[in-house]
């Protein structure tokens, strides 16, 4: 294909070649006036002069057509997997594919749509993106496939691309019908104990149910709701925390009558809820004075979620003459407030070398030990005085200690060792290399046929032991010695991350659960672990639910840290629910956008602007099948009966260019001369 146009190269300046036309315009006028014989023929070499000096070319290109390009939006979001629309996509898009190839001078470019989890359906974004990289006079039509929800069509669609029609082909039905639950508000985080309210709203689409919607609400997996929800109405759920950490609280709405609910995944949501201790209270009752005093309370005053209540007995039991009780201190210990009163209020007692001196009456120990058994927590770090008459075994607490005293006192060098308990228990693993630490010098010898051994020291007997009494939870530390790590002794040892993690485990956090199950989204997948001291073989079963309800076993691998842990891949939206007995976990992999949940059914509403503005069309691909295509010019239909146009663009390359002189300069110079020679001629004949 070729094309040719003139074209001049003047060999002197435009303004001299002007005064030179305007001198043989003066002198062909004074010629007329003047009635000579000659004046066409001067008119002529003037003429040919003028051109010869202009230089005119014909310059013929080659030119190649290029191909019209159609743009395929291609959606991927989360809501056009459901129903089987991204299936209903795909054919439609290799059938297209199909079509486009027989039509001779068309190029297909695909787009790839994903969403946003805080955004939902980017289409526009996507399409923006590629059209800043094609050229777009070759632009000849724009196919989106997709449900029809996008969230960021354009205010002005008119001037996406003018001239290029946008043709929507809907993945779904016209007629869909579906029920959606959603939890406007909630509370990130909430004290214990104290009332909470989540706000949640149940409605059907495109009619109202006329009865209640009957809705269940889980916290960690357990029911402690049932309520009927008013479609289209808020309902307040008051909700009340009793553990500290994260709490799922689950909202599920029952399905609609029949089979027709577009999908189950809206109706369901999940919220995650921190709880927190307002304050954690914990009572500490040191006796006879030693070195490592004031360790527990600079560890527990160091954190400013703790109040501390801390009572010292300075009279040690060598110095007794005879002065009553109540006359040895200033003030007189409050001994009924804090262990018949108020005792239930404390998230820990720690007995620090206490020994039973008369100050506190039996009955208050046995106090103690009920509130153990009833969800408290003890820890006793024992000194010499354990293993002896005056020892605290010898009182109620003896029925939660899981330790009974030998009467056997080590007083020699040993390193704390971590037992194998310990190297999985989170209140010990992780803590360093045991033959990094430094050395402690006495030890209190027990006996114990319960609770669990997490290190030991001389002759590997047990010097940290860990135990759950009832609801509450024991622990017992054989050794007064800690003091020296904080001090550095031989190199220390992590006395402040054991004391600490120990101080957290008894007052139940959950990030210090021995037995655990978690589970957190990585890529289109998610990764369970299941933290046990339980250990029986190499692989563990864990009860995966899926957000359509579809139940599969999930085998765990253990790991080098003693971990039970599994990749599962996810093929579904929404979320997973992980069971192992009485633990649940929940994660979601490939979590819908709250922007996308807030409407599942297939649109072609939201499109309609830039159809209407750019001469598109809207079809139904479960209804009207797919389109035929067809080639239009400028100021023709985009769209009819069954199909669908692509704008001829017309764009062509040129491949050479050929250049020749309009007026070669032999020629010219033969005319001039000729015409020159004529004029002479004929004005000589006069």
């Amino acid at each position: 294909m070729s094309s040719s146009e003139i074209s001049i190269a003047p060999y002197l300046p435009v303004w001299l070649l002007t005064t030179l036309a305007l001198a043989a315009i003066v002198l062909i006028g004074v010629g007329l006036l003047r009635n000579a014989r000659g004046w066409v023929w001067r008119t002529l070499f003037f003429a040919i002069a003028l051109t010869m000096l202009l230089n005119p070319q014909i310059i013929t290109a080659e030119r190649e057509p290029l191909d019209d390009t159609v743009l395929m939006l291609v959606d991927h979001s989360a809501s056009a997997r459901i129903d089987g629309r991204d299936k209903l996509i795909e054919n439609a898009r290799l059938a297209l594919h199909k079509k486009l190839d027989d039509i001779r001078g068309i190029r297909v470019e695909e787009v790839i749509v994903d969403d946003d989890r805080n955004e939902g359906s980017a289409l526009f974004a996507a399409l923006r993106a590629r059209l800043a990289e094609i050229d777009r006079t070759r632009l000849g039509a724009i196919v989106a496939l997709t449900d029809g929800i996008v969230h960021d069509v354009p205010d002005d669609p008119g001037k996406l691309d003018p001239g290029t029609p946008f043709h929507a082909l809907i993945a779904g039905r016209p007629d869909e019908t579906d029920r959606k639950l959603v939890i406007e508000k909630a509370p990130t985080f909430g004290l214990l104990e104290e009332p909470l309210a989540i706000v949640l709203k149940v409605d059907d689409y495109p009619q109202p149910s006329a009865a209640g919607i009957p809705v269940t609400l889980r916290k960690d997996g357990e029911v402690f709701e049932q309520i009927l929800a008013t479609p289209g109405e808020s309902i307040a759920v008051p909700i009340n925390l009793d553990k500290a950490g994260k709490s799922v609280i689950e909202a599920e709405a029952a399905p609609m009558d029949g089979d027709g609910e577009l999908t189950l995944l809206n109706n369901r949501a999940t919220v995650t809820i921190n709880g927190i201790r307002d304050r954690l209270r914990v009572l500490l009752v040191s006796g006879q004075p030693y070195p490592g005093l004031r360790v527990w309370r600079n560890l527990l005053k160091a954190d400013p979620a703790v109040d501390l209540v801390h009572f010292t007995i300075l009279r040690p039991p060598e110095k007794q003459d005879g002065t009553p009780i109540r006359e040895l201190a200033l003030i007189a210990f409050p001994s009924r407030e804090l262990f018949e009163v108020k005792l239930p209020e404390f998230d820990l007692v720690i007995f620090d070398r206490y020994a039973r001196r008369g100050l506190l009456p039996l009955v208050y120990l046995d106090n103690v030990a009920r509130y153990v058994e009833q969800g408290g927590a003890l820890l006793d770090e024992a000194g010499p005085e354990f293993a002896e008459a005056m020892s605290l075994y010898r009182t109620p607490l003896s029925r939660v200690l899981p330790g009974r005293p030998s009467g056997e006192i080590f007083e020699r060098g040993f390193k704390p060792a971590v037992t194998r308990d310990g190297t999985l228990h989170p209140v010990t693993a992780g803590l360093g290399d045991p033959e990094n630490w430094g050395r402690w010098f006495r030890q209190i010898d027990i006996e114990n046929d319960r609770g669990r051994t997490l290190m030991t020291g001389v002759a590997d007997r047990p010097l940290l032991v860990l135990d759950r009494v009832g609801e509450g939870r024991v622990a017992q530390l054989l050794s007064d010695q800690a003091w020296l790590w904080a001090r550095g002794f031989e190199g220390g040892g992590p006395q402040a991350p054991l004391l600490r993690r120990l101080v957290h485990w008894l007052m139940k956090e959950p990030e210090l659960e021995e037995e655990a199950l978690s589970a957190r989204a990585e890529g289109d997948g998610l990764t369970i672990e299941r933290r046990s001291l339980e250990i029986t073989g190499d692989n563990r079963t864990v009860t995966m639910t899926a957000p359509s309800g579809k139940q599969s076993q999930v085998d765990l691998s253990i790991d080098e840290n003693g971990i039970f842990t599994a990749y599962v891949p996810a093929t579904e939206d929404g979320t997973y629910r992980i069971v192992d007995g009485d633990l649940v976990a929940y994660a979601s992999p490939r979590r819908l956008s709250r922007v996308e949940l807030t409407e599942l059914r297939a649109t072609g509403d939201e499109l309609a602007p830039v159809v209407d503005a750019t001469g598109g069309s809207t079809r139904w691909l479960d209804v009207d099948g797919i389109p035929e295509f067809r080639i239009v010019g400028d100021g023709r239909a985009s769209a009819g009966r069954g199909w669908i146009g692509i704008r001829e663009r017309n764009a062509h390359k040129v491949t050479g260019v050929t250049q020749k002189a309009l007026l070669p300069p032999l020629l010219a110079l033969i005319l001039l001369v000729g015409t020159l020679c004529t004029a002479w001629w004929r004005e000589g004949r006069n």
